[in-house]
């Protein structure tokens, strides 16, 4: 067949194979293009969309026997012979594990500032004790020397704006990059609870680790990974105006200094960043990376052999200067991590580059689901394996991968995220095996319990993700206004205070060794999640893509999303029946639901991704498409009283700023989701005696949020959110899930009802 042949077929999927020469290379090049050359890998056109319905498939299939009569998403497997044990370790405050010194270093320390600071001196920011941190924002050529501001990134996100090293921040990255011989036998189930977590929700069908196996030659070991393939949309990555892929990429593995780079001057830098972060991924022994990278046409090989040099722990280039004797392979005679797809043919190349036109996040979908429409439109209905895939077998995303992560060049994964990920996805298979299937009447009628369970008509939860950016400090008036003091503010755009609601779902912690229960049976043990009530809204030009092509997961993102194998299984088992249903709206009903998006609320800063250009801040939504779009009215109600009162009398910007954008800072994101829980429980403790003249909180408050600003928190209280905040909450799962140390469990999510009110009598 050949190339233009290859390009008219719908289904065509071809990739060029990393042993291919590099004669064969130069031939097929030549014939693609004069322009373009590969020296490794390169990927000709996927396949078109498959937007047409067919009519046939439906009357040659009963759908009603294709309808499930269960949610397998929650099902999985607790592995034997990989070596995973239940934590041995005998928990307790006055023994915690090894992991945990730093964290009652902390307090101590935390208790001796408070101790020694007169009264008069003690300030309400003395809880954050974090180190002041420098931000280069801008190189002045005349004065030679990089502009800067000071403060404290407080908010637990994960940034390569502040966190310059790899690995999801100090904590994480020092607890996965721990060597084996160093971890203590009864702590190896904590070191281990990724992997765990990852194999029980994982594909069944385990890799070939053999001597002498592609598994062999890529990590150099016969050990089980958690297999990640990360699906990466590059289209918009440039320099400035010009594509990123007719620019040189930097020199591999060159260690001479370089020049200071803005954050929005090339998309390089956050590739970068990202592929150091997968890398560091596969340095952990406990994950197999493949990174699939999603083009519009073909690229210059030599950022092919920058990609791969990347991800030496990968299996990619290793430095020259730490290559073992002996160990010369070539790139086109080594499997290699990094395999490059071009998404589009001639005729689809201009809508491909339109960021509007939902294209590549089509074909993101479609690389990350494989349903088999997509190469068969008459699918069996009554003998279809979700399990299988009939895509290209030379397309990486054929193979069997246990956690599929796509996400957009922009935004910032990390081996946190991946753990919390998992993690959360383990807590709600967990609370699907309950024995509960109904509510009792007091949760009927509090509004926020959820209870999960194996039936087709229990809720689809799945993780989601919110992405959040900094100022862009190119203007230091702006930088001085956004950095509000000493704080530096990570904001979300896409979401505000009437996007979400809370839910408390009843049995949702899973243990470690797999997923295994945590509560034991304990009554009101479970966790609070924010529960999204609306679609996110990003700006333009994002929000049309969205309109094209709807994110996976209700309340999700198209710009980083993540699916187990069993999730993914799951949600091609709906799409299929969709497709076979078609413009009939009865049998569109009987295929189930599509996915509910929930984040952690214990967790909730490891949902929470960098934008990392961080340019989104300040930008108008368009019109009608803004965050609160379910409450649209009352926001006009209210800004038409804004205005009868004459409030912002003469002070345009000001309402503009309230009413027409969306800056809504990760910390009040999480102060918002603790409140609303916190005041339903109120509300269900209460009830008919509740007090219709009171302000506030009666029985059940957040004991770290509804406390009066002129006085410190208690040190514990600050110790623990900062705990929550960088997610050790998840990381060091076996310790505050053990229920021995208890102070930190509502600051966990982890405390049905919160904190109680105590009754003072005031003096006269």
């Amino acid at each position: 067949m050949s190339e233009n042949d290859h390009r008219d077929d719908p289904t065509a999927e071809a990739a060029q194979g990393t042993s291919s020469s590099n004669a064969f290379t130069a031939v097929k090049l030549l014939a693609a293009s004069a322009l373009f050359y590969s020296a490794g890998l390169t990927f000709a056109e996927t396949y078109q969309h498959m937007g047409a319905r067919s009519n046939s498939l439906n009357s040659a299939h009963d759908i009603d026997a294709f309808t499930a009569a269960n949610n397998n998403a929650y099902s999985y497997i607790n592995w034997n012979g990989h070596g995973r044990r239940l934590s041995e370790a005998k928990i307790s405050k006055e023994n915690p594990p090894s992991y945990m010194k730093d964290l009652c270093e902390d307090l101590k320390a935390r208790t001796k500032l408070m101790k020694e600071t007169p009264p008069a001196e003690v300030k309400y920011w003395f809880e954050y004790t974090g180190p002041l941190q420098k931000y280069f924002y801008r190189y002045s050529r005349s004065r030679k020397k990089a502009d800067s501001f000071e403060g404290r990134d407080d908010s637990g996100v994960v940034s390569s704006r502040f966190i310059e090293k790899v690995g999801g921040g100090e904590e994480y990255s020092s607890f996965f990059g721990k060597e084996s011989s160093d971890i203590p036998t009864d702590e190896m189930a904590s070191y281990k609870r990724l992997l765990d977590n990852c194999l029980a929700m994982g594909s069944e069908s385990r890799p070939d680790r053999k001597s002498g196996s592609v598994w062999s030659e890529l990590y150099k070991d016969d050990a089980d990974r958690c297999r990640i393939l990360f699906t990466l949309n590059t289209v918009g990555a440039g320099r400035l105006s010009t594509m990123l892929w007719e620019t040189r990429p930097p020199t591999p593995h060159s260690v001479e200094p370089r020049p200071w780079i803005s954050e929005q001057e090339t998309a390089a830098t956050h590739l970068e960043r990202n592929l150091q972060e997968i890398d560091t991924m596969c340095a952990s022994g406990l994950i197999a990376a493949r990174v699939q990278v999603l083009v519009c046409e073909p690229i210059p090989g030599v950022w092919t052999d920058w990609m791969d040099s990347m991800l030496h722990n990968c299996g990619g280039k290793a430095d020259p200067m730490k290559m073992k004797e002996g160990s010369s392979a070539k790139v086109e005679e080594r499997a290699s991590p990094v395999q490059v797809v071009v998404t589009a043919n001639a005729k689809t190349a201009e809508v491909c580059h339109d960021l509007k036109s939902g294209f590549m996040e089509q074909r993101m979908q479609d690389l990350t689901l494989s349903p088999p429409y997509l190469t068969d439109e008459n699918v069996n209905l009554k003998t279809f394996n979700p399990a299988d895939k009939t895509t290209h077998p030379d397309l990486v995303s054929s193979d069997d991968h246990d956690l599929y992560v796509a996400l957009k060049w922009s935004t910032l994964v990390t081996i946190r995220s991946v753990n919390a990920f998992l993690q959360a996805s383990a807590d709600l298979a967990i609370a699907a095996t309950s024995t509960r299937s109904e509510l009792s009447k007091e949760e009927q009628e509090d509004g926020v319990t959820v209870i999960l369970s194996s039936d087709a008509s229990s809720p689809f939860l799945v993780p989601s993700f919110v992405r959040v950016s900094y100022v862009s400090e190119e203007n230091n008036k702006v930088a001085k206004w956004r950095m509000h003091g000493d704080f530096f503010h990570p904001a979300a755009w896409e979401i505000c205070k009437d996007s979400f609601d809370m839910s408390w779902i009843p049995g949702s912690l899973s243990g470690s060794g797999g997923i295994t229960d945590a509560c034991h049976g304990e009554k009101d043990c479970g966790q609070w999640w924010v529960y999204f009530a609306e679609e996110q809204m990003p700006t333009t030009p994002e929000i049309y893509a969205n309109e094209v092509t709807a994110p996976l997961v209700q309340g999700g993102s198209n710009y980083i999303y993540m699916l187990t194998e069993r999730q993914r299984q799951e949600i091609v088992k709906v799409k299929v029946c969709l497709h076979a249903a078609g413009d009939d709206k009865s049998k569109k009903e009987q295929c189930g639901d599509s996915p509910q998006g929930v984040i952690p609320l214990g967790d909730m800063e490891s949902f929470l991704m960098n934008f990392t250009p961080n340019t989104a801040l300040g930008k108008k939504h368009a019109s009608n498409r803004s965050p609160g779009y379910s409450r649209a009215e009352e926001r006009d109600l209210d800004r038409a009283k804004v205005k009868e009162r004459k409030q912002l009398k003469d002070q345009e910007d000001i309402e503009k700023a309230l009413f027409d954008y969306t800056i809504y800072p990760a910390a009040l994101f999480h102060k918002d989701a603790t409140i609303k829980a916190a005041r339903a429980r109120d509300f269900a403790t209460t009830g008919a005696k509740r007090d219709p003249e009171a302000i506030g909180p009666q029985k059940v408050k957040s004991g770290y949020y509804d406390v009066t600003i002129t006085k410190p928190r208690h040190q514990q209280w600050a110790w623990c959110q900062a705990i929550s905040r960088k997610g050790l909450c998840t990381l060091y799962a076996d310790y505050f899930r053990s229920f021995a140390d208890d102070r930190c469990l509502e600051s966990c999510g982890m405390r049905k009802n919160w904190s109680k009110v105590e009754r003072v009598t005031e003096e006269l």
